[in-house]
């Protein structure tokens, strides 16, 4: 069976793990979605619930949102494209984009604190200045960058008198997603998703940085079980090369037919991600109220997340039925602003 796949089946790769990726976020985020009270029940970590804890901090915990990130990223670079495509402005375009994710999400923290839409948007004008530049200054810069943010990560944990502001500012979450960002937007610009099976250096990243993955996934199983203090730091690490090794294998798993084919029901979640995204805050809450939790353990999430992620394949399969896009995903076309017609004799991506 050829494992090429058409530029439709492409787009639907992209989906499936966009879909994949909203799955792991709502492992991290249903513990967020309920506000502890002073002096009220607190979850607790240990016996079943310590284990839960620390097989989301090994293989979730940060990965996801990463993955996310990268789709984003992805997700700049078509977007900009098309609309260069099309004889229109790029960059404004894509920061009328921003802007309008910036408000949406504003409206959304409200309801969820933890929401990374408003967080998105301010980072993405940070990939505006690379829209025009060369795959070699990209990657140069992505080296760099990831090299400052491992170095910013490494040197507390073996060296606790480095922990500083400075440290602390190359090494947070926000530094992470700027990778991502940049990461997906190389990516896509290179056109290796068009033809992951070929790029050979999808091979040769895969296999340097699969023993470090490994290693950092028992590095965070024992400090997670040991109630190690840096935990946190020791999952920050390990972030980078666990999330490539992800989205290799994804991308090499969904360049198949039959996979795309057999995902479609969570492609169809991918689909509107921004929907679905903000959808599970409500939907999560609702789950807990039914089932009465007045506080969310990690046995709880086990259950609560997958119970999501169902209601929202369905919801999403009969909702494509009808629609050809998603409610939130049509409110942010529109205060993006009407797009400029095709100019003739251009061809779109």
């Amino acid at each position: 069976m050829s494992s090429s796949v058409t530029p439709k089946e492409r787009i639907q790769s992209l989906d499936i793990i966009r879909g994949f990726a909203l799955f792991g976020i709502l492992f991290i985020n249903i513990a967020g979605y309920q506000v502890l009270v002073e002096g009220g029940p607190v979850p607790d970590f240990t016996g079943i619930n310590k284990t839960i804890d620390s097989i989301i901090n090994v293989f979730i915990e940060k990965k996801f949102f990463s993955i996310f990130s990268f789709l984003f990223g992805v997700g700049f670079y078509i977007f900009a494209s098309r609309a260069e495509a099309r004889g229109d402005k790029p960059r404004w375009r894509f920061a009328r984009r921003l802007l309008a994710l910036f408000l949406i999400g504003a409206v959304h923290v409200v309801i969820f604190w933890g929401s990374i839409l408003v967080f998105y948007a301010v980072i993405g004008f940070l990939l505006l200045p690379f829209y025009k530049a060369s795959l070699k200054t990209i990657r140069n810069w992505l080296i760099g960058i990831i090299a400052v943010h491992l170095v910013a990560t490494a040197l507390p944990l073996f060296v606790p008198a480095t922990d500083s502001f400075v440290t602390s500012l190359f090494s947070n979450d926000s530094m992470l997603v700027f990778i991502m960002f940049l990461s997906g937007f190389y990516v896509s610009k290179a056109g290796w998703i068009q033809s992951v099976k070929e790029v050979k250096q999808l091979k040769t990243l895969f296999i340097v940085l699969l023993p470090f993955a490994v290693g950092s996934m028992l590095w965070i199983w024992f400090a997670s079980m040991g109630n190690n203090k840096q935990l946190m730091d020791i999952i920050t690490l390990g972030t980078l090369p666990i999330t490539y090794c992800y989205l290799i294998l994804a991308f090499w798993i969904f360049s198949h037919p039959t996979a795309i084919k057999l995902f479609q029901p969570v492609a169809k979640v991918g689909r509107m991600a921004l929907t679905n995204y903000i959808a599970q805050s409500f939907i999560a809450l609702a789950i807990m109220s039914v089932m009465g939790i007045e506080v969310v353990n990690s046995k709880d999430v086990v259950v609560i997340a997958p119970m999501v992620f169902a209601i929202q394949i369905v919801f999403s399969v009969i909702y494509f039925k009808f629609f050809n896009i998603g409610p939130l995903e049509k409110l942010w076309r529109w205060m993006t602003g009407k797009p400029k017609q095709k100019v003739p004799g251009t061809q779109t991506i």
